[in-house]
């Protein structure tokens, strides 16, 4: 499972730091270290780290000591909400439109899973958000493609449109929305080419169908397993694309994640799904804070200083309103 190792040694670092009644800047030198190699041995990108490690620094300095908890479990909750804000600081759902139809545009590279992706959210939408999702076979490239959405259709009974791999993908586009229109379908997934690398034919014809129909989402399908790759994929499809959020897919896979810790933060544009698996139910929305107590596993010790927080801020509006009358 991606963040494996990384949760492990974090783990490890913050069982011991927990256990400190004092922090001191050695101890606390010595914290960010062991965090510092975590993170990079994670394949998180140098910068990030760098950025993360200085932000844990200013707010342990400036954080007030809560009277109830010790300072290293303080420490433990800073550098949970650091890599919070790392992940994205709230879950990041789908924009449907208020009115009309929605329209989901799905990019990536081949082998990342994007046409299985497709199917997988399309039947999130139907069975949890109450929508009437069509899909659109736009990957003329690979006739391999129009098939395995057509089988992943009917495994979600959603109607899937194609005009084969004879027509051009914005032909087969702008045909499908209106066809889309004609039925009553609300939200609609496009499935795009992909290539095994990013070259100007892909992303010119990406460029036409984001020009034509506009939109509502462009999700982009990464594969968890590549690691740093991750990151300069993700750029070269946001310098093209107007983004608006990413898909992870093999997050079950042994990877070490660092390269879903650096994306957002260098794309800023949110991880919206996850996906864990090779079956069609095998993919969920993204939860950062839950992300986030996975890998640190520490949530007994998080909980307990947000309480403690909670109690002082009780206090001091108890003493606000005594002074106020």
């Amino acid at each position: 499972m991606a963040f494996d190792s990384l949760s492990e040694r974090l783990n490890k670092v913050m069982r011991n730091v927990a256990g400190k009644g004092t922090l001191t800047d050695a101890n606390m030198e010595d914290m960010l270290k062991e965090v510092r190699l975590a993170l990079l041995e994670a394949d998180v990108n140098y910068k990030i780290v760098k950025d993360f490690l200085n932000e844990i620094q200013e707010k342990a300095r400036g954080e007030e000591v809560l009277k109830s908890v010790e300072p290293g479990e303080q420490l433990v909750k800073i550098i949970h909400d650091q890599i919070i804000d790392l992940l994205g600081k709230e879950e990041a759902g789908l924009n449907f439109k208020e009115e009309g139809m929605t329209i989901i545009m799905m990019v990536g590279l081949q082998g990342t899973g994007k046409t299985t992706s497709v199917a997988k959210i399309a039947r999130i939408t139907k069975a949890k958000m109450n929508r009437k999702p069509m899909l659109i076979a736009a990957d003329v490239i690979r006739p391999a493609a129009i098939e395995q959405l057509q089988t992943l259709g009917k495994e979600i009974d959603t109607e899937v449109f194609t005009l084969g791999a004879e027509t051009s993908a914005l032909e087969t586009v702008k045909q499908g929305i209106e066809y889309a229109k004609e039925q009553g379908y609300d939200t609609i997934f496009i499935d795009t080419a992909g290539r095994l690398h990013i070259d100007e034919v892909l992303m010119n014809e990406l460029k036409e169908i984001n020009a034509s129909v506009q939109p509502d989402e462009i999700l982009l399908t990464v594969d968890a397993m590549t690691g740093q790759d991750i990151v300069n994929v993700a750029q070269a499809f946001k310098e093209a694309l107007p983004l608006t959020g990413l898909v992870v897919t093999k997050f079950d896979g042994d990877s070490r994640g660092g390269g879903v810790l650096s994306v957002k933060k260098i794309t800023e544009v949110p991880v919206k799904f996850v996906g864990e698996g090779e079956k069609i139910g095998d993919m969920d929305v993204f939860h950062p804070d839950r992300m986030a107590d996975r890998i640190l596993g520490m949530g007994d010790i998080v909980s307990l200083v947000e309480k403690a927080k909670e109690k002082i801020d009780q206090e001091e509006s108890e003493k606000m309103a005594e002074r106020m009358m």
